[in-house]
């Protein structure tokens, strides 16, 4: 059975040009990534017209696919802007680059299939798709790829697979955080704050801290406790599916998609690495794939969590889906930069990212999934001064490590992560 399924696409986020590069390296198939207008995570880094060329030529040269998220919910005064930025896409040539786009709202959608009829459409998860009928609208409608909503199980979307179009590409959210609204359309970051989530500009209001005030009361805060620390009532564990690869095949997923597009080079190193492991283990032997299961837990337990949840895939969520006491992240590692360059004497050039110090150990991350250990042996500033320590966010550092030779150019380097 396995040998006749098409391996599934490992789809990346990406909010910059450099974590872009990281998953390429690190074995993605795809990667997605937003303009500086109309695209979900307006905090996130994001992309010029110039860095998507670049992006796309970087991506093209792997042979690998870029898609471009343009699925805000658009109001009329965002629609003449949404036509420029169209246009400016053709412009710069970028319709012949992007391999997708990830849209959302229809008029946006239709905007799309009139100015750059050329670049695939695929429907967001925001669009709250839920059954095959609604897939079988959309692909009547010349979309290519519809996202499943986050509220599917993996029955129902073995169902939608078997009533839609054998050519029409099922995308499913594999890892990352979970939206505590309906397929992320969620109204409490506008109400509180100003700020829509549906234009990008989410504060996460489902990781504050909530107490009750009695009407009567105002100003007296009772907490909502679960203990004497209190409760994050909407604070949602993470998805990780990284030991249901199987199940996901056999529903019929063709694009296993990762959540984040604001997170760091190490956490986009990590899962990119570790379910490129999984899935490409699987599709060799489901023997070896079972043997690492322990494995892979460990690997992806290495970057930033909240704890991990299987979503709606097994059924509906339950009070065990949910965080209550805490809002932070589980940090095991701390990035410590990327390896620009080895100088020909060999030592290893970085812009710092954390601070650490002359003697500490640190890991490589090797792209075919080894973890090197090594010694900072020396350090040197960009007038090549020793130093002892790395003191400075993005500071240019010369490196000295044992075998420097064998690392290689976009390797991600981190240390583990120590409470002081």
């Amino acid at each position: 059975m396995r040998d006749k399924m098409k391996k599934p696409e490992l789809l990346i986020p990406a909010g910059s040009l450099e974590v872009l590069k990281v998953a390429i390296d690190y074995g993605a198939d795809a990667v997605y990534i937003g303009g500086q207008k109309f695209g979900l995570r307006a905090k996130a880094g994001n992309f010029s017209l110039d860095e998507m060329v670049e992006a796309a030529d970087y991506v093209h040269s792997a042979e690998k696919k870029l898609y471009v998220t343009v699925n805000i919910f658009a109001h009329n005064d965002d629609l003449e802007g949404v036509k420029k930025y169209f246009g400016d896409i053709r412009q710069y040539g970028l319709h012949e680059k992007i391999d997708g786009f990830i849209i959302s709202d229809p008029g946006i959608f239709t905007l799309a299939r009139q100015m750059l009829p050329e670049v695939e459409i695929h429907i967001s998860t925001q669009s709250n798709n839920t059954n095959y009928l609604t897939y079988n609208f959309w692909y009547n409608q010349g979309a290519t790829r519809v996202v499943a909503a986050r509220e599917l199980s993996l029955k129902e979307i073995r169902t939608i697979r078997d009533n839609i179009p054998e050519d029409m590409e099922i995308e499913a959210f594999m890892h990352g955080a979970m939206c505590i609204s309906y397929s992320g359309r969620c109204l409490l970051s506008s109400y509180f704050t100003g700020r829509d989530a549906n234009k990008g500009a989410c504060t996460h209001p489902c990781r504050w801290k909530y107490s009750i005030v009695e009407e009567k009361r105002p100003g007296e805060y009772l907490p909502i406790e679960e203990d004497d620390r209190g409760t994050y009532i909407f604070n949602s564990k993470d998805l990780c599916m990284i030991k249901y690869v199987p199940e996901m095949i056999e529903a019929g997923i063709n694009s296993f998609k990762i959540e984040g597009r604001m997170k760091t080079a190490l956490y986009v190193a990590v899962v990119t690495r570790t379910y490129r492991q999984a899935i490409d283990d699987y599709f060799e032997s489901e023997d070896l794939y079972r043997q690492r299961l322990s494995y892979y837990d460990e690997e992806i337990s290495a970057c930033t969590f909240r704890q991990f949840t299987t979503g709606f895939y097994f059924g509906k969520t339950d009070e065990t889906s949910q965080i209550y006491d805490n809002n932070t992240y589980i940090k095991n590692y701390t990035y410590l930069g990327i390896i620009e360059d080895i100088t020909g004497d060999g030592l290893i050039q970085i812009h710092q990212k954390n601070k650490f110090l002359v003697g500490d150990e640190i890991n490589i991350m090797d792209f075919n999934g080894d973890n090197h250990y090594v010694k900072v042996d020396a350090m040197y500033d960009e007038r090549m001064h020793p130093v002892e320590s790395a003191p400075h966010p993005k500071q240019l550092l010369y490196l000295k490590v044992s075998g420097a030779q064998k690392f290689k150019k976009g390797m991600v380097i981190r240390s583990r992560h120590c409470e002081v």
